[in-house]
């Protein structure tokens, strides 16, 4: 079994972070009614596993998070349509289903209507790229789940990054970001690599540029505008990090929670078909394991909400034997998961599980995207890993020193796989993938 959690040398990174993020929260004139996420109300369906005893994560501290994390509710404002129940902001500007808890908002960053509007617009300028060619929803398409169909996606110059660009949904309930860092434990550290790596370049924002991309919102009426009504207490204009805020803002909003596969959770045990619930069971089931690394509400170990103990969230990380590089378990050079960021061996293939929301149309899959289909994924696990058999990445992923005992492989009918892909199918939640508020403004 092969987990990780930031080392105590890196654990001050994670702190740092979020201490720098105050004090970022600070310069930029966050306003907030006077806290982070609010806590949910009792739920049909908790939040995400914290491991088992043969687990593949063990708990650990959180970047900073606080141990009472709730907004303050105006209990003289309530909701005639509820009988008088006090509006709960954060759900509501959500829009959160009764059976999903409240994710995690940071306090340094309060959600506000206004700054999910910003981030919008945001997302979906090319504005936001050093050279004017790329937005966000260039490699993150709302019909695909804020996923992209390509292997691996091109950055603004050209570059071919190594990895697949990851679904958006649920983002807001991740306790790691990137598919590989024990040390991105906030959405709005992880934003920063997009805008600002230069190797690969995605946007491409550097100290060359960035004052000429920042003068291209400060140049706009519509976005002055906005800027200085998400950011009420600020003077300044545009700046990095207020986008940075805005995009985390915006991102957090993506919550694909009326799946049919949400709608049985919730209590409708006709929203799924026959074959649907015979690939649940399997799902669910010790043969096929799959919900060792992906259960709970987000179908992820990986998960905390506005509830979640600090001291009790998990940080997985998993691998899966898709390679065996010359037969000491690594991957291929260009990418060993989490290793590129801890250096210890034994985390050579280590990737975060990803939630399985909508994904039968998040394809392709794996870190690499080298599984064009989900029945390529389910015979991977199914033989207990991936046999490359010519190349320079050749080795048999079933007998890796270093894969998941988890990944045992298991024996299936084809009639059984068919099941569990209408299983996965049924976490497809069609109205996200064209709900207007997730929709390119500019195409209004």
């Amino acid at each position: 079994m092969r987990c990780s959690l930031p080392s105590e040398a890196e654990r001050p990174r994670a702190r740092a972070a979020t201490s720098l993020a105050l004090a970022l929260c600070a310069s930029i004139g966050c306003s907030s009614p006077g806290g982070a996420g609010a806590h949910a109300s009792a739920s049909s369906s908790s939040g995400g596993s914290t491991g088992t005893g043969t687990g593949t994560s063990t708990s650990g501290g959180t970047s900073g998070s606080s141990d009472d994390t709730s907004v303050p509710t105006d209990t003289s404002a309530a909701d005639s349509s509820s009988g008088g129940v006090p509006v709960d902001p954060v759900r509501e500007l959500l829009r959160l289903p009764d059976h999903l808890e409240t994710p995690y908002i940071p306090e340094f960053n309060p959600l506000t209507a206004e700054k999910i509007e910003l981030g919008r617009h945001l997302f979906y300028d090319r504005r936001l790229s050093g050279n004017l060619e790329q937005s966000c929803s260039d490699c993150h398409f709302q019909e695909l789940g804020f996923a992209d169909p390509e292997t691996t996606p091109s950055g603004s110059t050209g570059t071919v990054l190594e990895r697949n660009s990851q679904a958006l949904g649920m983002v807001a309930y991740r306790t790691t970001f990137t598919w590989a860092s024990n040390v991105l434990l906030e959405l709005e550290d992880q934003l920063q690599v997009p805008l600002r790596n230069d190797n690969p370049v995605e946007l491409g924002i550097n100290d060359g540029n960035e004052a000429e991309v920042l003068a291209r919102f400060d140049d706009d009426p519509m976005y002055a505008a906005m800027f200085a009504a998400a950011f009420p207490e600020s003077e300044s204009g545009a700046t990095v990090n207020k986008i940075v805020f805005a995009l985390a803002s915006f991102c957090r909003t993506m919550i694909p929670g009326r799946s049919p596969y949400d709608r049985f959770v919730a209590g409708d045990h006709d929203a799924l078909t026959e074959q649907q619930r015979q690939g649940m069971t399997l799902f669910f089931g010790e043969r096929f394991e799959c919900f060792h690394c992906h259960n709970g509400i987000n179908l992820t170990t990986s998960y905390r909400d506005a509830d979640t103990d600090p001291g009790s969230i998990q940080y997985p990380f998993f691998n899966n034997g898709l390679y065996n590089v010359g037969g000491d378990g690594s991957y291929p050079p260009y990418d060993q998961g989490l290793f590129e960021v801890t250096f210890d061996p034994d985390h050579r293939g280590l990737f975060r599980p990803p939630s399985l929301r909508n994904i039968a149309v998040t394809g392709p899959y794996m870190h690499d995207g080298s599984k064009a289909t989900l029945r390529d994924v389910l015979d991977h696990y199914a033989a207990g890993g991936t046999v490359t058999a010519t190349g320079p990445y050749a080795g048999d992923g079933r007998v890796s020193p270093l894969k998941s005992g988890l990944v045992r492989g298991f024996p299936a009918t084809d009639e059984e796989i068919d099941a569990v892909i209408a299983f996965l199918e049924s976490m497809t939640d069609d109205e996200f993938l064209v709900d207007p508020a997730f929709a390119n403004p500019f195409e209004e």
